[in-house]
């Protein structure tokens, strides 16, 4: 480890914040494709059904048909609508995810004795530090839901319901209190720590199995191998949290800040497989997975990179 690093009273901030830089990077690069998973899971739901009414059909029909039709009705600047709220969440989420995680694998559960971290152990220390970071990052990730979501509601007809970040937290907190902001937290943590049990776990053993059954030495081709695997499995392990997650956390709220369509993340699963099928858990895999691949790929090789440039070894 670099000198000055290896005595500095700080190491966990630096990495930390180097968990949280990449995380920004990968967030910016492939923003789009979330705001278009999130479009395509919303539909098939809705507040008409409340009112004994039939549900629309569905507007969109396909990832690209999704993004093209949100670059022609909205403007291609808004692909990055609430960006912003992904950014704060992904600096509290991924920077304290992954100082967990290496926490976790370094001092708490501890390598074997050849030095190998088992994969029992990898997959208590990924879901342990996904459900914690996401916990924290929560009432981020529920203004970012919302606030992409305004522009579908503009082309309806409906009112805005918020008009930025500062305003969607006000909004929020003045309509459910401060235990407003962690509105659906409990299928949001089940869906982090579902993703991280794909991503961490998997970016872990498979770039350690690499190196130590291949001739592969430690580089970007190790880590973009390692990273394709993660997204993957991460995309299906995590898709049928994060529709109930996005629903539950985009519903209409009374004045108590009670959901009316759904009474727990379960009552929005049980709704959507009776109502919609199955494979309506599924509805955005593959905008999820061609998010995650890119943003796994871009944040792995990024983190990498970034840790050998300050001198810290790789994860």
């Amino acid at each position: 480890m670099h000198p000055v690093l290896e005595n500095s009273r700080w190491p966990r901030v630096s990495k930390f914040t180097l968990s949280a830089c990449a995380a920004t990077v990968a967030e910016l690069v492939t923003f789009p494709l979330d705001l278009t998973k999130t479009r395509l899971q919303i539909q098939g739901e809705g507040g008409s059904r409340q009112h004994g009414e039939s549900v629309q059909p569905p507007k969109y029909r396909g990832m690209l048909s999704t993004a093209m039709g949100i670059v022609r009705e909205e403007g291609a600047l808004k692909l990055w609508r609430g960006v912003t709220p992904a950014i704060y969440r992904h600096i509290v989420y991924s920077g304290g995810r992954m100082l967990a995680y290496e926490q976790l694998r370094e001092s708490v559960l501890g390598r074997s004795e050849d030095g190998i971290f088992p994969v029992w152990k990898a997959v208590i220390g990924s879901m342990i530090s996904g459900a914690l970071g996401q916990f924290i990052a929560s009432p981020t990730d529920l203004v970012k839901v919302q606030m992409q979501m305004e522009g579908r509601r503009r082309l309806e007809g409906k009112p805005p319901r918020v008009h930025g970040v500062y305003h969607a937290f006000t909004k929020i907190i003045a309509e459910g209190g401060i235990r407003g902001l962690w509105a659906g937290w409990v299928p949001n943590v089940q869906r982090a720590a579902l993703v991280n049990l794909g991503d961490l776990m998997t970016y872990d053993t498979v770039k350690h199995f690499l190196l130590r059954n291949t001739s592969m030495p430690d580089n970007s081709i190790c880590h973009g191998l390692a990273s394709i695997c993660s997204g993957l499995v991460a995309a299906i392990m995590g898709t049928p949290a994060d529709v109930v997650k996005t629903r539950v956390m985009n519903q209409p709220r009374d004045s108590n800040g009670r959901g009316l369509l759904y009474k727990s993340s379960t009552d929005c699963l049980v709704q959507s497989v009776r109502r919609e099928g199955f494979f309506s858990l599924y509805k955005g895999f593959l905008p999820t997975w061609f998010r995650m691949a890119p943003w796994s790929l871009t944040f792995w090789l990024t983190f990498e990179q970034m840790r050998r440039a300050m001198g810290i070894s790789s994860f």
